[in-house]
């Protein structure tokens, strides 16, 4: 892995917007937890003022009260609001996986919707230079694993916003699944793709503004001007629920915020001919496949990982693999969620899957290696490798990715 630390923003205009504001310091003393978005309202929209202004945002972008921040800003006089940027998924979350939801006037506000998704670079910027913006604020809900493609989309539009000379402007929120701590493989560059843009562990442990201080010092050719407006009353051991605050499906398959705790191991099911739970009331926690009986739970359960139980289950998802058809596999139950490491219990999964079942397969087209960022795992899986050998494996980059992230690490 390389990982060149630069000076962190060489740009000075956007060095004093970096400033780190500690989790403490609620302005009402308390533990009240206050989104980016809502310090940016109590303040008076200040980083914006006298600026056009377009949003990259998705659903989840919301109130306390659940008002979209874009209807909000919209209504009030004190924001010149003239765009929206939508991502995969899209702008009010109409589109499936893997699509979007084109360019057209959203029907609420009347204000034009640019997409955003799969472009990158020269594209997207001449797209931000042609909706007339001087700032593009980003406000989307991440789930803290590294192949969720929001995060690459921040990465996307910072650059692009870089390239058309536009201000940025991150309003964070809690990573669902805390911050204490990085885990898991760190992306080699060669296997870049939108599920992982830069080298960064699959389970980053940051939230969005703090990844948005990374990629502006670590890795885009050039700093865009960059302000983030942190969080007040989030701590880095917080999971979601500690938040107070509403959780909206930032995917059609992230239904709660259980979803996120498992998704950054159990989506590398993604690569196999296994079904990651699409299509049930569970996705990513219900794993399986015709031909699997209880043998898959009895098999992983015997490895005594910490802070979860596996049951066996039995499923029919409505779409996406083994559609209407009945296959067996296990559920995962998260018991200690202090203790339970999704990424190591992810690996052990595929490990004990290959081992039990004689039709286990990776995807033809390796899609594993882009999730986990290199040819490691899956090499190390059919040489026999054990999953605590698998991990092992990827404990220096790790420890080396550990050591830059903590540099812009802004939450205690």
């Amino acid at each position: 892995m390389r990982l060149s630390r630069r000076a962190l923003l060489a740009a000075g205009t956007a060095a004093a917007a970096l400033t780190p504001v500690p989790a403490a310091a609620e302005e009402n003393g308390g533990r009240r937890l206050r989104t980016g978005f809502e310090r940016l309202a109590a303040g008076g929209y200040a980083p914006l003022d006298g600026q056009r202004v377009g949003v990259v945002t998705n659903p989840t972008g919301v109130t306390r009260d659940v008002r979209h921040i874009v209807d909000v800003m919209h209504a009030d006089d004190r924001v010149n609001l003239i765009a929206v940027f939508g991502p995969e998924h899209g702008f009010r979350g109409t589109a499936q996986a893997g699509g979007s939801e084109g360019r057209y006037d959203d029907p609420a506000t009347g204000l034009p919707v640019y997409d955003t998704y799969l472009k990158s670079g020269q594209p997207l910027a001449d797209i931000f230079t042609a909706s007339g913006v001087d700032t593009v604020v980003f406000d989307i809900q991440d789930v803290g694993a590294r192949f969720y493609t929001y995060i690459w989309t921040l990465y996307d539009c910072m650059d692009a916003a870089r390239l058309a000379g536009k201000r940025f402007v991150v309003l964070d929120r809690p990573n669902p699944v805390t911050g204490r701590a990085a885990q898991g493989p760190v992306l080699h560059k060669e296997f870049a793709t939108f599920v992982g843009r830069e080298p960064i562990a699959q389970s980053h442990g940051m939230t969005v503004a703090e990844l948005a201080r990374l990629f502006n010092g670590e890795f885009l050719a050039a700093p865009v001007p960059l302000e983030t407006v942190l969080m007040s009353g989030w701590r880095r051991s917080d999971f979601y629920d500690a938040s107070g605050l509403p959780w909206v499906p930032p995917s059609p398959n992230m239904p709660t915020a259980d979803t996120a705790l498992v998704y950054s191991g159990t989506c590398l099911f993604e690569g196999t001919n296994l079904s990651e739970g699409r299509g049930t009331t569970r996705p990513f926690e219900l794993l399986g496949a015709e031909g699997i009986d209880r043998g898959w739970a009895e098999a992983v359960g015997q490895l005594g990982l910490p802070g979860v139980h596996f049951r066996e289950a039995y499923f029919a998802p409505t779409f996406s693999k083994f559609q209407g058809r009945t296959i067996g596999g296990v559920q995962i139950h998260v018991h200690d969620r202090a203790a339970y490491d999704p990424v190591r219990t992810g690996i052990a999964l595929l490990v004990t899957a290959k081992a039990v079942w004689s039709g286990f397969t990776w995807r033809s087209d390796n899609w594993i290696d882009k999730l986990t960022g290199s040819t490691s795992v899956r090499t190390m899986i059919d040489a026999g490798a054990t999953a605590d050998e698998v991990v092992a494996a990827w404990q220096d980059e790790l420890a080396a990715f550990r050591r830059v992230r903590k540099e812009y690490l802004v939450y205690r």
